[in-house]
């Protein structure tokens, strides 16, 4: 009996738990996740650190983007409020640190996450203001 608890206790323990219960608290923020389901997306998705809230500017203010390659191969997007609620409860990089991270990585392209870019009619369509 203890045998079987134990392993169900080290079953629980998943290298992923920490990325899944991210993503969750991110999406109860407001975030929305949008998979990396094309290379152009996959590539995009590989210009961000993993695991660090970061941001690209847009016409609109900024955008706060959460790179999950682990949990679900996806990009968590988020607006001002989604963030502030968000690092209510969480620590977050500051806003130096995430200015620097887009200096390092410039070559970031909106358009390949617009609803139109999407693979197929059975893929998700995320439309969430109008940069994407």
């Amino acid at each position: 009996m203890f045998c079987l608890s134990f392993l169900a206790a080290i079953a629980a323990c998943s290298p992923a738990d920490r990325y899944l219960n991210t993503g969750n608290d991110l999406a109860h923020s407001g975030f929305t996740a949008h998979s990396a389901d094309t290379t152009a997306r996959y590539e995009m998705l590989n210009l961000l650190p993993a695991g660090i809230l970061t941001y690209r500017p847009t016409t609109t203010g900024p955008v706060y983007l959460y790179a999950d390659r682990i949990g679900c191969g996806c990009v968590y997007m988020g607006s001002m409020s989604a963030f502030t609620d968000y690092a209510h409860t969480h620590p977050v990089p500051s806003h130096g640190d995430m200015t620097a991270e887009i200096n390092q990585h410039p070559g970031w392209d909106w358009s390949i996450w617009s609803a139109s870019a999407d693979p197929g009619p059975n893929q998700p369509k995320h439309v969430i203001g109008a940069e994407w």
